[in-house]
């Protein structure tokens, strides 16, 4: 039982951590209709620019320095990527957005060791380095605080796009564009606005993700192994995210725990991917997703 309660603990905290980069994908849907294909290399762009700034081997500015200014380079990011690569495809098949999304997600990723080389950067949170003890479940610092980051952003975020505004007009979008036009809505401002929001949770991402993993163009991967998270809770939903994100981070970490020893280890990298096709067969929208009825 207590192995069983230490796996499934630090599956919880594992899912919220997915959460937070999952957030990154809905974020853009939702005002776009478009899954951006490039989070993990925005989120590996984060990391790289926080240890640049921070730390003996940047330019040494403190943590909370490095990582506002980094939310600002990535949030000026979002708004120049919209306004330069994006607005002039409004109108156009939604391909063509995702197709361009992939193309910066390739370039970022050769780009990024080009610029920073292509060792291992490690991102210091300056937390404290011994794990809290639960009875006898242990739970690291970096974990939690990945965990709060996620709540924090969550209720934000549901908040944003159920009582505001402008939320609300970021939701009008994404269902219809020409209708959103027609009631006055600037379509390409609340593209705009999507984008600057990934790119906030896109330095959240790469805070907590470097900190664990170190920062190094293979962060990037991270976009797709949290892709089975996306699809699970819903393209469209940022709660569907949280919870697409524990049951993803529990299921892996049990296979992992208790049938790894049998199969020679990799298992709970290939069973996420099983349970989002398992899902899409009964629910095509995922869990949590919105169903589009069309008629013909």
């Amino acid at each position: 039982m207590d192995f069983f309660l230490s796996l499934l603990v630090k599956g919880l905290t594992l899912g919220c951590i997915y959460a937070l980069v999952a957030l990154g994908f809905v974020l853009i849907y939702k005002a776009t209709s478009v899954i951006n294909f490039a989070v993990g290399e925005m989120m590996m762009l984060a990391g790289f620019l926080v240890t640049g700034f921070a730390g003996a081997t940047g330019l040494g500015l403190p943590l909370g320095a490095a990582i506002g200014l980094t939310m600002l380079i990535m949030v000026l990011f979002g708004f120049a990527l919209e306004r330069g690569v994006l607005r002039p495809m409004i109108g156009r098949p939604v391909v063509g957005m995702i197709m361009a999304t992939l193309g910066l997600g390739i370039f970022l990723r050769g780009f990024a060791p080009v610029l920073w080389g292509t060792d291992k950067k490690p991102l210091d949170l300056m937390l404290p380095s011994q794990p809290l003890r639960l009875d006898t479940i242990l739970v690291t610092p970096v974990d939690l605080t990945g965990v709060g980051l996620t709540l924090f952003l969550l209720v934000c975020f549901a908040y944003f796009f159920q009582r505001t505004r402008t939320g609300i007009a970021v939701r009008a979008v994404a269902d219809d564009q020409q209708a959103a036009m027609a009631m006055g809505i600037r379509v390409s401002s609340v593209f705009a606005l999507a984008w600057a929001l990934a790119g906030i949770t896109a330095v959240a991402g790469g805070v907590i993700w470097g900190s664990k993993l170190s920062v190094d163009q293979f962060l990037a991967l991270m976009g797709l192994k949290v892709f089975p998270v996306v699809i699970l809770g819903g393209l469209d939903s940022v709660a569907g995210a949280v919870i697409g994100g524990l049951v993803v981070g529990v299921t892996e970490n049990l296979f992992g725990g208790y049938f790894d020893k049998y199969v020679g280890g990799g298992l709970k990298d290939f069973v996420p991917y099983v349970l989002m096709l398992a899902v899409l067969m009964i629910r095509p929208y995922g869990l949590f997703g919105r169903e589009v009825i069309e008629r013909v």
